[in-house]
């Protein structure tokens, strides 16, 4: 591993590339915080399938690619005069140590629970006490985090479930009612029931300590797999999916979930 020194050094050189960039490079030149916005997006979902993935070199490189925005934001707010890596730094430091009082103050806390719960309350103060519970959850989140992240901040203000075996009645619930719309054959009744289906899945995902984002990146890719394995082994017999009967697509199915656990 490097040195503290060595990493300093590092970070000092990316510097100073970012420097240069933007003053001898045309594109660097021309990018702004908006140009540089679904970039930004996309390397962040690149680095959560290298993480998915669990591949280190992947990871190390992702990191790379998001600490390059990074630094490419604070040099667009160091030309603005508003900003510049120095404040950024600053600004997350003053942040972790605020949030942290067990650690650099008199504060208790012997579990992560504690640290969770300490830190809506101290959220609140940042905002003067004028902010919600919910107000910190970002409006553009894909809505399987975003729901995921309002029942986890809600937990921490005290509304859950006193036994997590319980959430299995609402989900029950919540299937019950979708099954009923859609009977009714009611669109809009039927897409808000489903909903609900969703939001209270996620809700037990969470009770057990499962992050459904991971889980359905998961099966995501699990089914890709299995998916690619069958259309290749129909390419092989000469023939397309489409000639296939659903009997003889589960045969391979099942011959894949065999081979590609």
């Amino acid at each position: 591993m490097k040195t503290r020194q060595q990493k300093l050094e590092a970070f000092g050189r990316l510097l100073d590339i970012m420097d240069e960039l933007r003053e001898k490079c045309p594109w660097d030149n021309a990018q702004t915080n908006e140009s540089l916005r679904a970039n930004t997006i996309e390397e962040t979902y690149e680095l959560a399938e290298a993480i998915i993935n669990n591949s280190d070199p992947e990871i190390k490189k992702e990191l790379g690619d998001l600490l390059l925005h990074v630094v490419f934001y604070a040099k667009i707010g160091e030309e603005k005069q508003a900003f510049d890596i120095a404040d950024v730094c600053n600004a997350i430091c003053d942040k972790l140590i605020f949030r942290h009082p067990h650690v650099f103050g008199d504060a208790d806390a012997d579990s992560a629970g504690m640290v969770e719960k300490s830190w809506e309350q101290i959220k609140l103060k940042e905002k003067d006490g004028n902010g919600t519970v919910l107000a910190g959850v970002p409006t553009s989140l894909p809505s399987l985090v975003k729901a995921y992240r309002i029942q986890d901040k809600a937990r921490n203000s005290g509304f859950d479930w006193n036994k997590r075996h319980d959430v299995w009645d609402k989900v029950k619930e919540e299937i019950a009612e979708l099954e009923t719309e859609i009977e009714h054959l009611d669109a809009e009744k039927t897409e808000a029931e489903f909903g609900d289906v969703l939001f209270s899945i996620i809700n037990a995902a969470r009770l057990y300590k499962v992050n459904p984002d991971n889980a359905l990146e998961r099966t995501n890719q699990k089914f890709i797999n299995r998916f690619n394995y069958m259309e290749q082994k129909v390419k092989e017999q000469g023939r397309s999916l489409k000639e296939m009967t659903l009997g003889e697509m589960e045969a391979i199915w099942q011959e894949a979930k065999q081979l590609l656990l």
